[in-house]
């Protein structure tokens, strides 16, 4: 009889669990597997989708494109578990943005119908608590729980997912501040697990980043206090209620993230990543993703919109292939190639679009943003477009590749990570309604101890905005050295493990736990968003696309049964 003990059961635990029992059959014979999986939140949708959220709240990813099951897409050793979608599960259109207490129930259903495939010889226990601490016992470990009990096992996989974070020195300072002169703060962080009802109402309120953060932020500030949306001749009008915050948001690049695509394409581009290589120098890395994701581009403007090129695919491939990105052949091949301008890919402009423009105040600034929301809506609603989807198809091709590098990441989630577009068509009428201003690109906030406000400026727009409210609209960089997780916390501590750029760092293929002298442990694992190697297998996998999540659940799953049933241990990748 053996044992392991899985912490966590948001997703990623989930998909684990499913895998240790579809693979058990083949590897444990009628050996018998206990299985612990320790979450003091609902299993299957833990902590962060848990079920007592807002309703407000929605998924940011279509439901169609939200799965927890493998289908033969999937390039894994184990059995392939097949089941619906979460569009499937409801019987919705692919392209609904689900509330996350309905999500929050899906992933239950999949965690429990896990465990209902199970074998006979895998018995699954449940344990709603918290694990505190983690030692070496002879042969296996202990696993110490909150509520006072102790599981001894064989191994372990640490899968929390995202964690808490104590306050970074920043958010410190900004708290003490807000304590001295009795302003509202609001630290980074879930909008789930913050307390929104700290912000005045009627107030200026600096928003300190516009991403999704922001936009939850966005919604319990507006709707969650009374206020509701009504259109009229078509457009999105907010009626206010007058108990919302007046909202001034800035940001590095001065705009929300683009808004999800409403349609997919009949096909991705081919064989792809083929620029972006592990071996590719640091110094050549932006030039090769930004060829890679033209290559994506182009393919689908060439391949589904001939109408719109000079030439055919077949003699502009390899012409493209040969250029250098930037140069003089490249610039002349596409000018030559794609006679309209606005069919031509101008990444630089598409990533900092604010970059270099100046506006004489706060109001040109916003007209400016309400005409770019209005673009940006109706290029993501209509196919005609759909060369810019293919360029997401390839920004989700290279997260395999450079799943921890930030520029990357930060240019993924812009791209490709966006809110539902029903969510900016709140935030322009919103921004009409004058309940949102926007700040600009380079947005900065400063602390004025003399007037006791937060001070903003911005390298778009002159002058300063203050206020006696600040909202980090952002959610928390991982740190493992400043993580509330009380088993990782206790192990950092101790030296059993380190951090590698802000994330738990593992030896890679195998997902052992490294400790500080750099030694991997033989029977502690770890996998997730806050793991090396994890980022790139963030977020829900989609079907149909071979989700790393899933090679990488299934390959630990088969290390994990091979080591309990004492056979030669099997790489995990």
């Amino acid at each position: 009889m053996g044992a392991v003990a899985v912490i966590g059961a948001g997703p990623t635990g989930t998909s684990l669990v499913e895998r240790i029992c579809a693979n058990a059959s083949e590897l444990l014979g009628d050996q018998v597997l206990d299985v612990h999986v320790v979450d003091p939140y609902p299993h299957g949708a833990g902590r962060v989708w848990r079920t007592d959220q807002p309703e407000l709240l929605w998924a940011n990813s279509m439901a169609g494109d939200i799965t927890v099951f493998t289908d033969p897409s999937v390039r894994c050793e184990g059995p392939v578990r097949t089941g619906p979608s979460l569009a499937e599960w409801l019987g919705c259109e692919p392209g609904f943005f689900a509330p996350r207490p309905v999500l929050s129930r899906y992933l239950s259903f999949a965690f429990e119908r896990a465990v209902r495939a199970a074998p006979r010889t895998v018995r699954v226990h449940l344990h709603r608590d918290t694990a505190v601490g983690l030692a070496d016992l002879r042969g296996g470990q202990r696993v110490e729980l909150s509520g006072g009990r102790a599981l001894e096992v064989d191994a372990v996989v640490l899968a929390q997912g995202h964690q808490g974070v104590l306050p970074s020195p920043q958010e410190a300072a900004e708290a003490a501040f807000a304590d001295r002169h009795g302003l509202a703060y609001l630290p980074t962080g879930y909008a789930a697990d913050l307390d929104p009802g700290v912000i005045p109402a009627g107030e200026p309120v600096l928003a300190r980043g516009a991403g999704l953060a922001f936009i939850d932020l966005m919604v319990l500030l507006t709707s969650g206090r009374g206020g509701r949306f009504t259109r009229q001749g078509g457009e999105l009008h907010y009626v206010a209620s007058g108990a919302e915050p007046r909202l001034y948001v800035g940001s590095r690049r001065g705009v929300p993230y683009h808004a999800k695509t409403g349609y997919r394409l009949a096909a991705p581009p081919p064989g792809l990543p083929r620029f972006v290589t592990p071996g590719v120098p640091s110094g050549d890395l932006r030039r090769a993703v930004a060829k890679e994701l033209a290559y994506a581009y182009y393919f689908e403007l060439f391949t589904a919109h001939r109408s719109r090129t000079r030439i055919a695919w077949d003699e502009f491939e390899p012409a493209f292939e040969r250029a250098e990105w930037g140069g003089k052949e490249m610039r002349a091949l596409v000018t030559r190639s794609v006679p309209r301008f606005a069919d031509r890919l101008h990444l630089e402009r598409l990533e900092r679009p604010l970059h270099g423009m100046r506006f004489g105040d706060l109001a040109g600034l916003g007209r400016w943003m309400s005409g770019y929301l209005a673009a940006d809506l109706e290029r993501r609603a209509d196919p005609a477009h759909s060369a810019d989807l293919a360029m997401i198809h390839g920004l989700a091709a290279l997260r395999g590749v450079l799943p921890e590098d930030p520029w990357f990441q930060g240019l993924y989630n812009y791209f490709a990570s966006g809110p539902p577009a029903p969510r900016l068509e709140e935030l322009r009428a919103l921004a009409r309604a004058g309940v949102v201003t926007f700040l600009g690109a380079g947005t900065r906030v400063a602390r004025d101890d003399r007037a006791g406000v937060w001070r903003a400026v911005s390298a778009t727009v002159p002058g300063a905005v203050e206020a006696r409210a600040l909202v980090e609209a952002r959610l928390p960089d991982p740190a493992v050295v400043r993580s509330t997780d009380p088993l990782v916390a206790g192990l950092y501590v101790r030296g059993e493990c380190r951090e590698s750029g802000g994330l738990l760092d593992v030896r890679l293929p195998c997902r052992r736990l490294v400790n500080r002298a750099g030694a991997a442990h033989p029977r502690r694992f770890a996998l997730g968003p806050w793991t090396v190697g994890g980022p790139g297998a963030a977020g829900f996998a989609r079907p149909g696309a071979d989700a790393p999540l899933f090679r990488q659940t299934d390959a630990l799953a088969r290390t994990l049964l091979g080591q309990t049933a004492g056979a030669r241990l099997r790489p995990a990748a």
